[in-house]
């Protein structure tokens, strides 16, 4: 009786994310149980008003953003890394015609993805993006979405590694982020602000410190690629997020 009292205590003062550990990276069921895991979460931030008052209600413009630079020629292969609240899926397949594949670590969401879009033309995969299962050189282009913010910086290091494996030269990456950190932005200069976003975000301000040009092209350099010329990127509300296109290329062995 004393073992079973014991047992209760202890399952009753066991964190609340230990719930949803099974499967998934450590990080995500401590920090993001809430928004990914969690059966109502899912229900709740799925919903596009929500999504877009997250966003500042920026959503509809950095998804235009995004769509303007996806790769639409029918025989392109595209990798959407992770599922995304909202529209940006069904979007996607509204604005490519080649092959798009899906992949997250989480049940709940490749089943909502599979709601989304009734898996038409759209091979939904459960994989971690730290350790893709795709052969490499098998994408034209990989698209995150409001991904390596929310990873810590050895997760964003593997997640880097596996896209730069996984584009072939001649493809792109195309990543809709956080900008840089916001130094002069009226919502990062409101101190209370920073301070909640920093504990609904903990790898933000980690993300914020980093040239994701400059870990990008590292993690190519490692599979004999690199990015091509000038990256293209589009800001939107006055600097606080942007969209990026990197084009790829073959590493010239000797090239300086």
């Amino acid at each position: 009786m004393l073992r079973t009292s014991r047992a209760a205590c202890s399952s009753a003062s066991m964190p609340l994310y230990r719930k949803y550990q099974r499967g998934v990276p450590d990080y995500l069921a401590r920090y993001y149980w809430w928004a990914y895991l969690w059966p109502r979460g899912i229900w709740l931030f799925d919903h596009q008003l929500v999504i877009s008052a997250i966003l500042f209600g920026q959503y509809n413009r950095l998804l235009n953003k995004t769509l303007r630079q996806v790769d639409t020629r029918p025989e392109a292969r595209l990798l959407q890394l992770t599922c995304v609240y909202g529209k940006l899926t069904p979007s996607l397949l509204e604005a490519s015609a080649g092959d798009v594949h899906l992949c997250d670590v989480a049940a709940g969401q490749i089943a909502l993805a599979r709601r989304k879009t009734q898996a038409v033309r759209c091979q939904l995969a459960m994989m971690n993006a730290e350790s893709l299962a795709y052969a490499g050189d098998v994408f034209d282009q990989v698209i995150v979405f409001f991904l390596l913010h929310e990873m810590p910086t050895d997760a964003r290091a593997r997640t880097y590694s596996e896209i730069a494996r996984v584009v072939r030269p001649g493809g792109s990456v195309l990543i809709t982020e956080y900008a840089a950190e916001p130094r002069h932005h009226f919502l990062y200069r409101f101190g209370p602000f920073r301070r909640l976003l920093g504990i609904l975000e903990p790898f933000l301000p980690g993300f914020w410190q980093e040239d994701l040009a400059v870990c990008l092209n590292t993690a190519l350099g490692e599979c004999g690629k690199e990015l091509d010329g000038e990256s293209h990127i589009e800001y939107a509300f006055a600097g606080f997020y942007r969209v990026m296109r990197f084009n790829v290329s073959r590493r010239i062995p000797g090239a300086i």
